[in-house]
């Protein structure tokens, strides 16, 4: 495919702040939990960028913000930042 297409802007959009929600409602394993803040912190703004690119008709924006949201998702799973056990959302177990 090589197109950003509506269908697929709304998956990413959708798995993107289901996943966003479940990290903040997680455990932290670790102590950093100013990290922790501050991954929280990019997430939103990522997510944020993403509707505003969105709204102005700029997919390719869009989306390549919601794959760095859905990147440091990622990273604070997988340093314990985010308690979450769901591979669906995370790249994690």
């Amino acid at each position: 495919m090589k197109e950003i297409t509506d269908e697929k802007l709304e998956k990413y959009f959708s798995i993107t702040k289901e996943a966003f929600e479940v990290a903040k409602k997680s455990g932290n394993r670790t102590e950093l939990k100013d990290e922790r803040e501050d991954f929280l912190d990019m997430i939103e703004r990522y997510i944020k960028d993403a509707e505003v690119f969105e709204k102005n008709g700029v997919r390719v924006d869009a989306f390549a913000a919601l794959n760095y949201a859905h990147g440091w998702l990622d990273a604070g799973a997988r340093l314990g930042m985010f308690d979450v056990h769901d591979s669906r959302l995370f790249t994690v177990d």
